[in-house]
């Protein structure tokens, strides 16, 4: 009689029973051994500073983790004996873990087959086990169980539907952080309410309809964006923002205030002018708001204007 291909013993049982779904999303430790006669240590997740994060349905590289964390409880420790069939990718997902763990400049990011035959993957022992597989131990610890409703899903595990559902979920908490005056968590929702747009746009066809309909749900995210940019007092990302939506809406008085008010800080007092100056065109009623802010402007040249002539004079002194 043939041997099983995954062997489970119990370490430490679990405390409950848990009701695994597709888009489950599991947290765990895992080590892995050899199952030589001295049990050598692979990989520790401990050692890599997380624990593992796996969400089932999602076609992992190492299948054989989804089957065998179903098979147990939460909080059980249990050792899996794995036939070597099983683990043939085990070495691809190892080398990755391991390079998420290094600087940047230190990691091997290529693994063709042109580079795997000539380099190997980086590492001596999972050079060994690509080139003679062997049964894996792993040492399970279910930490955390989350149903699909329970937690923040990554992009990458939305739906189109769950994507443009998200949008308006994401504006609206980016809007309570502002109100809080936290501008940079109101930065990070509005710019991933963006990135979901722009994904979807991507599926769409430009200028079509639907793709006309997902730009405009872009503009007042890159409107409040670019608000927040300005508290921060990144005058750049405003003028980009700003000037993304004046493409879209070249009379948009937001953008041009905004536009305009980050010109000044980047000191680009022409390009402040020229907008200040649309905006009033577009809007009279803000003449009065918009001067204010010209006199402001005309204030800082003439303190630059005296601050560049008596280094100029420094400087003609010193050299005489």
């Amino acid at each position: 009689m043939s041997e099983p291909p995954i062997k489970k013993k119990i370490l430490h049982a679990g405390s409950k029973k848990v009701d695994f779904k597709p888009g489950c999303k599991l947290e765990f430790h895992f080590i892995t051994k050899l199952t030589d006669d001295e049990g050598t240590v692979l990989d520790d997740s401990r050692k890599m500073g997380k624990p593992m994060e796996l969400i089932l349905g999602k076609k992992f590289k190492l299948e054989v983790w989804e089957t065998i964390v179903q098979l147990m409880s939460l909080h059980e420790v249990s050792s899996f004996t794995v036939d070597k069939s099983l683990v043939l990718q085990y070495p691809f997902v190892a080398k990755a873990l391991r390079d998420m763990g290094k600087p940047p400049d230190a990691k091997r990011h290529h693994c063709c087959g042109v580079t795997l035959q000539n380099e190997g993957l980086g590492y001596e022992d999972l050079n060994k086990l690509v080139k003679d597989p062997v049964d894996l131990e792993f040492i399970i610890e279910l930490l955390k169980v989350e149903a699909p409703d329970e937690y923040k899903k990554e992009s990458w595990q939305m739906s189109e539907k769950e994507k443009l559902e998200n949008v308006p979920k994401l504006r609206e908490e980016g809007n309570n952080y502002y109100k809080e005056e936290k501008f940079n968590e109101a930065c990070e929702s509005y710019t991933l309410a963006l990135g979901l747009i722009e994904q979807l746009m991507l599926k769409e066809k430009p200028r079509d309809t639907e793709w006309l309909e997902l730009q405009e749900l872009k503009i007042p995210l890159l409107l409040n964006l670019s608000q927040c940019k300005l508290k921060l007092g990144e005058y750049y990302p405003v003028i980009e923002h700003c000037s993304t939506v004046l493409g879209v809406h070249p009379d948009n008085e937001k953008a041009l205030f905004r536009r305009a008010k980050a010109h000044i800080g980047a000191w680009n007092p022409s390009e402040a002018r020229a907008d200040f100056k649309k905006l009033v065109e577009l809007n009279p009623k803000l003449e009065k708001s918009v001067s204010q802010e010209l006199k402001v402007l005309e204030d800082l040249i003439r303190q630059r204007n005296i601050e560049d002539r008596a280094k100029l004079s420094g400087k003609m002194f010193c050299g005489s």
